[in-house]
């Protein structure tokens, strides 16, 4: 499952209106956040995903998320 509104440099959002990254692009059913907002410590320096089922709507250029963004990002998966 892909989702063609998706594009390269859309910011994600939680459903609170929180940045939660970056979009690199799409890969299979998850977005690749770019590595500028791969977070701190451990999680720095590589690339987190969100599974497209965490998309409620694309709005413009943002990615709206169903959930919170401090919820969304304990779905992350590293690469």
């Amino acid at each position: 499952m892909t989702d063609p509104r998706i594009k390269e440099h859309m910011e994600v959002i939680g459903a609170d209106g929180v940045h939660v990254g970056t979009v690199d692009r799409v890969v299979g059913n998850r977005i690749k956040l770019t590595k500028a907002d791969s977070g701190v410590g451990r999680h720095k320096g590589h690339h987190h995903y969100i599974d497209l089922g965490l998309v409620a709507d694309v709005e413009g250029k943002k990615v709206r998320l169903s959930a919170n963004a401090d919820v969304a990002v304990t779905f992350e998966e590293e690469a």
